[in-house]
């Protein structure tokens, strides 16, 4: 199995293709085909808010996924617009306002066709992927070796949010444990959420996330190879948004 994994996009469309362009993807009508047709995408989640084009690209995705050309796993963003989509009382912030915006400006068929695109691509994707004969799981902040193959409410609050600790940093975001430090399986643990200046690599796990919409970059881990291919974000820099660990 020959993967390129990419995380978090938070709407950050233009980097999206060019990141896709510099993987070996061309582009053929809606598609991107790689020439080692062996090749498929997969993407850590978080496809959503914050970025300027967060429709195009859950229409890219959600076409990549239904073609059998990507897999998908939800973030914690993907959840909170599903649930704003099916009609749940969710607060518009943190991110969500700039994609609901996005939606605000479709005509009601438009609104209509993402909606059913995006929670159709969410229904029929996993919590998290357990790929190459258990070798490879994907899962947007991560998820403890002992808990892979349970789909239960609290390792679906781990895979969507990391290691919370039910307290809150001063600008409101949750305080995470740095869970990776303690994994000790031999799979790889693909995930993104926790935006970090480089790649992170701790003992099988890789974070991917390196704050594109922040103004870091766009990643893309290739599996098994386990090269980095990045392109540099075209937004803001933000430093404070970055993570920052001792390792």
């Amino acid at each position: 199995m020959k993967l390129d994994i990419i995380g978090d996009i938070h709407g950050c469309y233009d980097e999206l293709i060019s990141l896709l362009q510099k993987l070996g993807y061309k582009q053929d009508q809606l598609d991107y085909v790689h020439h080692d047709s062996t090749r498929k995408l997969a993407f850590v989640g978080d496809l959503t808010d914050r970025g300027p084009n967060s429709l195009d690209v859950i229409r890219l995705v959600a076409h990549l996924v239904k073609q059998n050309r990507a897999f998908y796993v939800p973030g914690n963003h993907c959840d909170k617009l599903y649930r704003y989509f099916i009609g749940r009382n969710v607060q518009i912030k943190h991110g969500l306002e700039t994609t609901v915006a996005e939606l605000n400006s479709l005509d009601k068929q438009e609104f209509q066709q993402i909606k059913q695109q995006f929670t159709q691509l969410v229904d029929q994707s996993p919590l998290y992927h357990i790929l190459d004969e258990s070798r490879l799981i994907i899962a947007h902040a991560g998820i403890r070796s002992k808990d892979i193959g349970l789909f239960n409410k609290r390792v679906k609050t781990f895979v969507l949010y990391g290691d919370i600790t039910g307290e809150t940093n001063d600008d409101g975001t949750p305080i995470r444990r740095d869970w990776a430090q303690h994994h000790s399986g031999n799979e790889w643990i693909v995930y993104g959420h926790t935006p970090t200046k480089h790649v992170r690599f701790v003992n099988h796990t890789v974070n991917i996330d390196t704050g594109c919409v922040f103004g870091g970059a766009l990643s893309a881990l290739q599996y098994p190879e386990l090269n980095v291919v990045q392109v540099p974000s075209q937004q803001p820099y933000q430093q404070e948004k970055f993570r920052s660990f001792e390792s």
